[in-house]
């Protein structure tokens, strides 16, 4: 699976070729996801299934381009960067609209990225935080920078910088930023999202639904506004098997997330497409380091030796064999996948070695039979196979290893509020830059490091030096000591790269999910 991001632009066309071709209008399409969204705004959105929901209710001023290296023009229609970077200039497309037709002017444009930079309100607020003021003359944008930043067109391309109505956000009910969020993603409708859908329905932990933007600006092969589909319904099955078993009876069109185990039955299935789209998703699993554990216990994990014999003492290759049935590779560099810019190549970065992770344990002082608990997503198949692994594994360092099953939406509360020993998790790149997983993994402001509690004066240090330094050379440097600091100090189990494996009824065309994990669903046709 090590591959360019450019390798899936050919996949991107395939796939869109379809609704191009035939243009066909109309219908819903039905989509059963792993996990259900728990707020889709711009800002607040901090789990991928949020994330992956938000391109297609708010569109932002810069697109990524299709292979997900660079970026095309948005909502703007032309950019530039001042030969000192200190300005950013931008120009609205003119008549543009929000989902209920009312026009998006440069007020709501200030209004957005204003919110999107308030760390106050967003934990994605550091990825705008070079920019010093947001102002707006008629269509002309400008973003008055603090200082030059290598990443500002990209994080432009964001989801977190979606364009948000400021009527719409005003008018809702609530005293606070949050509480305004909170009541119009409950109500739905038209109005304050800027993308190809608009939120309808919505049932917590059940379904979801989106009806098309009749003044969504972008145009399809007929010349009419997309999407095709008049809209999507979303359904939360969190259970593998019963995802799948939904998509053979017909009454879903596309299923998420599909066990590897599963993708040579689908393969052989005429009615199934079975696509392993390209990706930039890691799977690891986010140890806390902290002295204590949440019930005031000492934690064993907190020292680097014990994560380090945990690694050395986890086959790899044995789990992509288990789990991913081969399609997949070991992480080589440990903060983000290979094919991110900058990544390192630390290949064999943990490679299985039992008799160090052994010397290393003994080293540590750790008693046989200590407990350790793994915290998975309940229904989740690949997770059981995980957990049933490493707990084979890492017997012979006298680790006890016991499982803990939650949902989604409770394994993120435990992550935020460090009450875990480990759990499984995974990244997909939003930019392909690697400032954002570099900041939401390893420095401590951002989230905590992924909720680890791991902190490194030195990796902050080099971070923030990273965020304003516009020498190639230099920023490489930089980011290649963070890795070594990070792999080091080990505050991540690393496991490995994955393609997305998702299954799609032969009657669905131009359904496509990017290397950056977002569900593209505006030139999608579904046949009945």
């Amino acid at each position: 699976m090590r591959q360019s991001l450019l390798a899936v632009t050919a996949v991107l066309s395939a796939a869109l070729a379809g609704p191009a071709a035939a243009q066909e209008r109309g219908g819903i399409l039905n989509f059963a996801r792993y996990d259900g969204s728990n707020l889709i705004d711009p800002i607040y959105a901090d789990r991928n299934p949020d994330i992956w929901m938000v391109g297609s209710l708010f569109d932002t001023l810069l697109r990524q381009s299709p292979d997900g290296s660079s970026v095309v023009a948005g909502l703007a229609e032309a950019h530039s960067v001042s030969p000192d970077g200190m300005t950013v200039s931008l120009t609205l497309r003119e008549g543009v609209a929000f989902s209920d037709g009312t026009a998006i002017t440069g007020e709501d444009v200030v209004f957005s990225l204003d919110r999107a930079r308030n760390p106050d309100l967003s934990p994605w607020a550091g990825l705008l935080g070079s920019i010093d003021k947001v102002t707006a003359e008629g269509r002309e944008i400008t973003l008055h920078m603090k200082a030059p930043d290598p990443t500002i067109l990209q994080m432009l391309a964001t989801f977190t910088t979606g364009i948000v109505s400021k009527a719409a956000f005003e008018a809702a009910e609530g005293a606070t930023d949050q509480e305004k969020s909170a009541a119009i993603f409950a109500a739905g409708g038209p109005g304050a999202g800027s993308g190809p859908f608009y939120l309808c329905g919505f049932e917590q932990g059940t379904s979801m639904e989106f009806c098309a933007n009749k003044h969504y600006w972008r145009k399809g092969a007929d010349g009419k506004p997309l999407p095709y589909l008049d809209g999507v319904h979303f359904e939360i099955i969190p259970d593998d098997a019963t995802r799948i078993l939904k998509l053979q009876a017909g009454e879903v069109d596309v299923a998420e997330f599909i066990p590897f185990s599963r993708v040579p039955e689908l393969q052989a299935d005429p009615t199934i497409k079975m696509n392993l789209y390209p990706s930039t998703r890691i799977i690891y699993s986010p140890i806390n380091t902290r002295e204590t554990r949440a019930d005031g216990s000492p934690n064993p994990l907190a020292d680097p030796r014990v994560r380090q014999a945990l690694n050395y003492a986890t086959n790899k290759e044995a789990l992509i064999g288990l789990v991913l049935q081969g399609a997949g590779k070991p992480m080589t560099s440990p903060l983000m996948a290979a094919a991110t810019h900058l990544a390192a190549d630390l290949d064999p970065l943990y490679g299985y070695d039992m008799e160090k992770a052994q010397a290393l344990i003994a080293e540590a002082g750790i008693a046989p039979g200590t407990e350790v608990t793994f915290t998975t997503l309940a229904g989740s198949a690949d997770d059981s196979t995980i957990f049933a692994a490493l707990q084979q594994m890492w017997a012979p360092l006298g680790i006890r290893l016991k499982v803990e099953q939650v949902d989604g939406a409770t394994r993120g509360a435990k992550n935020r509020s460090g009450d875990f020993d480990i759990h499984t998790y995974g990244w997909v790149n939003d930019v392909n830059d690697p400032s954002q997983v570099t900041g939401w993994l390893g420095y401590t402001p951002t989230a905590n490091a992924v909720g680890t509690g791991w902190e490194n004066a030195k990796f902050n240090d080099l971070f923030e030096a990273s965020a304003t330094e516009m020498d190639v050379e230099t920023r490489a440097a930089q980011y290649a000591e963070m890795q070594k600091i990070y792999a080091e100090e080990a505050p991540l189990l690393f496991m490995y790269e994955t393609p997305f494996a998702v299954a799609v009824s032969s009657a669905v065309e131009g359904y496509v999910q990017t290397p950056l994990g977002n569900n593209v669903f505006e030139e999608a046709t579904v046949s009945r």
